[in-house]
């Protein structure tokens, strides 16, 4: 992958490849090593702290990464199984003016004959039904095992262990005479089960991964408070770190990005006078300036449905088409025929197609269209670079530096609430 590829796929806040390189580029050592210096008041407690967190971290990124397609992988061979394909979108099933399932399947039913051959099982009430309920499972099992496994499973698992190490240094002492006092770790509540309609299923299954993700990460905050270890005197002070903590790297993971990007995009359109929506391979694509220069670049003459549509299906060799697929405003088959069992969001489609016009206008009016090209594409990069290192700085530096200080509001102590409840003499 280039250099450009690069930048573009860590620009592209819609998608997991940010929280990839914040997470396990940034956030996870950085972290370890912040609990390292946090707890160096006690030489005891630092150790057990920090291969807590070395241990939680790295495993937890590990399934909160690979569980989802692993299994998606596992359920969407389930599904296959059971005679039906899992890519057909379920949004297909309400028919809208110019999309839907019947619709697609008499519009594409010469273009794409084996797409239709799938939409076509879908048509009987009774397979509508089983389809939204296997979709639906999929989703609760790829969400609610991840959950399950670093929420609570992970988190006693842990625990155990540090009782384990405890207990270890309890002996220790009493061989040599200093006797220390260890009492077990409470052990959380379990938490109720979890239920859903089918309706809710139904929606549901359409979540993206990053969505399906954010999911995750709720469900996993919830565990980790519903663990979290009591101290003797039944404080909950390891309970309360834990939910500040979850709190904000929820926020900065999933909302501070788009918010931080739509503040530069602002920024550089008025200062600059650069629209910097475009993606930074469109920006260096010389085929898609020369198109803009020489006046040829086709796009869909409105930003209704039927005329985006059109524009599609009859134009797939078009650069707009192209690169609508390219970033998943419409899916198209390897002949480029766009899929019928995919949901077009016209929305997003319309979008994309105003940020084109207002680029190419733009471009047509400078001097140089390449050097604008250029111009912008460089305050993209910057752009993309400066979101994920400023995210990444509050993510993995000041939230747990604003957590530490919570910590000491709390608890009066700079110490791992967990590892102290759990009543370690220091």
């Amino acid at each position: 992958m280039s250099i450009t590829g690069i930048i573009s796929a860590i620009g592209n806040n819609s998608s997991i490849y940010p929280l990839l390189v914040r997470d396990c580029g940034i956030e996870v050592p950085t972290k370890v090593y912040l609990t390292y210096k946090e707890n160096e008041n006690d030489k005891k407690i630092q150790k057990l702290a920090t291969r807590e967190r070395f241990i939680d971290e790295y495993i937890g990124s590990a399934i909160w990464l690979g569980g989802i397609p692993l299994v998606e992988y596992a359920a969407n061979k389930f599904i296959k199984a059971k005679g039906f394909n899992p890519t057909i979108n379920l949004k297909l099933l309400k028919e809208e003016e110019y999309q839907g399932l019947e619709y697609n399947i008499k519009k594409f039913e010469k273009l794409a004959p084996d797409a239709v051959e799938d939409l076509k099982k879908l048509t009987d009430s009774a397979a509508k039904t089983t389809y939204k309920t296997l979709l639906g499972a999929r989703f609760l099992a790829a969400t609610l095992i991840p959950i399950a496994v670093i929420g609570f499973i992970l988190p006693k698992m842990i625990f155990a262990s540090s009782a384990k190490k405890i207990a270890e240094m309890k002996k220790q002492k009493e061989t040599e005479k200093k006797p220390v006092e260890i009492e077990k770790l409470v052990q959380g509540k379990k938490t109720k089960e979890t239920t859903f309609t089918g309706n809710l299923m139904s929606t549901l299954a359409n979540f993206s991964t990053k969505e399906k993700m954010e999911v995750i990460d709720g469900g996993y905050a919830l565990g980790r408070i519903v663990t979290a270890r009591k101290g003797p005197d039944g404080n909950r002070n390891e309970a309360k770190d834990i939910a500040f903590k979850m709190a904000g790297m929820m926020y900065l993971n999933y909302v501070a990005p788009q918010q931080i990007e739509k503040v530069l995009n602002f920024f550089c359109k008025k200062v600059f006078k650069l629209n910097t929506n475009l993606d930074p391979l469109m920006l260096e694509d010389k085929e898609f300036i020369n198109q803009i220069k020489e006046g040829k670049l086709q796009l869909p003459k409105s930003d209704s449905a039927k005329d985006l549509l059109d524009f599609v299906d009859n134009n797939p060799k078009s650069l707009f088409v192209k690169y609508a697929d390219k970033f998943e405003k419409i899916k198209l088959l390897k002949s480029g025929i766009r899929d019928p069992r995919a949901y077009v969001n016209i929305k997003k489609l319309a979008e994309f197609k105003k940020e084109i016009e207002e680029f190419s206008k733009n471009a047509r009016l400078a001097k140089s269209a390449e050097k604008f090209a250029k111009r912008a594409k460089g305050v993209k990069t910057f752009n993309i670079l400066a979101n994920v290192g400023f995210s990444s700085f509050l993510l993995a530096y000041c939230l747990p530096k604003a957590q530490f200080a919570f910590r000491r509001l709390v608890t009066g102590s700079e110490l791992e609430p967990g590892i102290v409840n759990a009543n370690m003499e220091v």
